[in-house]
């Protein structure tokens, strides 16, 4: 008996001194850490409480809550919302060092829960790392999605949804029914940015297109939806258990499913006229100009990015010109008074007709200076260390640019 207790009690101690010794080398390290950190000259932040950081500090909209706490930290301040460290940049001067000295360490974007489920890993072209295939895609998209060219091509697209949209209005009008802008501007964009992608309009009646348009609008909403996992990531379990990881992988497959129905639509037809952006990668890949890296999911991870650039974002400007022009009724006075005057007797306003529009472009610069459609700029992630204004920013870092709070800078 004696035997075996002396046997457990060695056990034990052969057990319990490792543990101790780890356990000193972890807070050894942790002690290390935090010495190391208390050198480095961090930009100023507010106090924050254990675990949630800072999180109680930004209300319903960051942008208003990011400027309150800039007027009293500064340009440069330092956040931390839950485990993540934030740096909120509201000049224009510490913007333009960002992206003029340092943009390569600022190139790379935080990865989300929705992101990497709904965009295929981050296989597109907003979302992927700085590398060899960011490169690649953003040179497919500039220079053949979105080029000079290609948007001249497609005014016909944008003269008929907007012809429309006006038709719409004038039944309700003559309907003497109340009409709702927001979902009328956001219907006009979707079918405007879905007609050029994928060649369906999003809200045609029956058929696939009113599905995918369904399906799109859930992708945009749950690709910026607030998750527990980014901000807390040992308590990810919780989104499984709120159903939010189910959501997303339900919305992904359907969202895969159609965009492999209608690339397959596409290839079937054999002749690529550059109708849409699908038959302009189709015709590419055909031509050996994307080379041999890109996948059928980078080809639909890229089309879905063109729903989550262009959808809200020019729903949203149209929609806030609208609402200032509503306040301000002499100013609505005047723009009204020099669109007859360009336009005269024509039955409808063509691209040369807005070009000399020039009190019409000034409202849509203010607008869009008072009411950016991102108040503030897709996040970025530092890739490593890098010091501003001699600041020291560590890597890991998810970096916001306050578009909202620079444009209303007096200063400038």
């Amino acid at each position: 008996m004696d035997i075996v207790i002396v046997k457990a009690k060695l056990v034990e101690q052969t057990w319990s001194i490792p543990l101790l010794l780890s356990l000193l080398v972890l807070f050894l390290n942790l002690f290390l850490d935090f010495i190391k950190r208390s050198k480095l000259k961090l930009p100023p932040s507010p106090p924050k409480l254990p675990i949630i950081g800072n999180l109680h500090q930004i209300g319903t909209l960051p942008h208003r809550s990011f400027r309150t706490l800039s007027t009293k930290y500064g340009p440069l301040m330092l956040l931390h919302i839950g485990h993540t460290p934030t740096l909120v940049v509201s000049s224009a001067e510490l913007a333009e060092e960002m992206v003029r000295n340092h943009d390569i360490v600022f190139s790379n974007r935080p990865i989300t829960t929705a992101v990497k489920i709904l965009l295929y890993g981050c296989k597109d072209f907003g979302f992927a790392p700085y590398n060899e295939y960011w490169r690649l895609a953003r040179k497919i998209c500039i220079l053949h999605l979105l080029s000079l060219k290609r948007v001249q091509s497609i005014q016909f697209v944008r003269e008929e949804e907007v012809l429309t949209l006006i038709n719409k209005i004038r039944g309700r009008c003559l309907d003497a029914s109340p009409i709702n802008m927001t979902e009328m501007l956001l219907g006009t964009s979707h079918n405007l940015i879905s007609r050029c992608v994928i060649g369906l309009k999003g809200d045609e009646e029956g058929g696939s297109g009113a599905r995918f348009g369904e399906v799109t609008r859930r992708f945009m909403h749950q690709i910026s939806e607030f998750n527990v996992g980014d901000m807390f990531p040992s308590l990810g379990w919780l989104d499984v258990l709120s159903g939010f990881i189910g959501r997303l992988k339900e919305t992904a497959k359907e969202m895969d499913e159609f965009l492999d129905k209608v690339i397959e639509e596409h290839k079937a037809l054999k002749s690529y006229d550059e109708k849409d952006f699908v038959h302009i990668l189709l015709q590419l890949q055909s031509d050996g100009m994307l080379g041999t890296e890109l996948t059928r999911d980078h080809f639909k991870a890229i089309l879905a990015d063109m729903f989550v650039a262009g959808t809200e974002s020019v729903a949203t400007a149209t929609e806030w010109t609208m609402a200032e022009l509503m306040r301000h009724p002499n100013i609505m006075k005047k723009a009204q008074d020099e669109v007859r005057k360009v336009v005269g007797k024509k039955p409808k306003i063509d691209a040369e007709d807005i070009h000399r529009m020039d009190y019409l472009k000034c409202i849509i610069k203010e607008t869009l200076r008072l009411h950016p459609p991102a108040p503030l700029m897709s996040p970025r992630q530092t890739s490593t260390s890098v010091k501003l204004e001699d600041y020291h920013i560590p890597p890991k870092t998810t970096v916001f640019v306050n578009v909202w709070a620079i444009q209303r800078d007096p200063g400038l």
